[in-house]
């Protein structure tokens, strides 16, 4: 399995659909701001691939500083459930081990209609070592519990990732929320 920086147009339009496919509207950053920033260089849109180049899922990131959030990362609904999840995951840990390494989820203890499904994606990143971080955020109108591994993070770096990285519009949107 490996991690392959999606620059080619069939990489890309391929992320596109999963990206579309996996996080639901209100969770998603316009596609075409995801790739200005990579253009920047504070992003990285990986398609995860076997060893045949076969598209596997994504992984989309945003750097800042010491930081990495692990902004998107979904596997093909073909090859859930079959172990290259927790590959594909442990992959991109170790891409940026030498960063502060973080993503969100959404909250697990609040009613929601798809809590099996929430609490399902929290055990899988506390399986695959993620911890709690000690707060949570309100993004777009979605609780958001944020998830780290191995490092200490701060509220204020977390906003000011997003306000660095993706301006005013997106950061006015997010609110501290414990």
């Amino acid at each position: 399995m490996k991690l392959t920086e999606a620059r080619d147009q069939k990489l890309l339009a391929q992320i596109q659909t999963l990206y579309f496919e996996a996080f639901p509207k209100e969770e998603r950053k316009p596609f075409s701001l995801l790739l200005e920033t990579r253009e920047k260089g504070q992003s990285e849109i990986l398609a995860i691939e076997n060893e045949h180049n076969d598209f596997l899922g994504l992984a989309i990131t945003a750097k800042h500083k010491d930081m990495v959030l692990l902004d998107y990362f979904a596997i093909s609904s073909q090859q859930r459930s079959s172990g290259i999840g927790s590959k594909a995951f442990q992959n991109i840990k170790q891409r940026y081990a030498d960063k502060r390494f973080f993503l969100e989820i959404e909250r697990t203890d609040i009613a929601a209609n798809n809590q099996v499904q929430r609490q399902k994606r929290k055990n899988f990143y506390l399986k695959n070592g993620m911890q709690n971080a000690p707060f949570m955020v309100d993004l777009f109108g979605v609780e958001m519990e944020i998830l780290a591994h191995n490092c200490q993070l701060e509220y204020e770096e977390y906003f000011n990732l997003y306000h660095t990285l993706f301006g005013n519009y997106i950061s006015q949107h997010i609110h501290l929320v414990k």
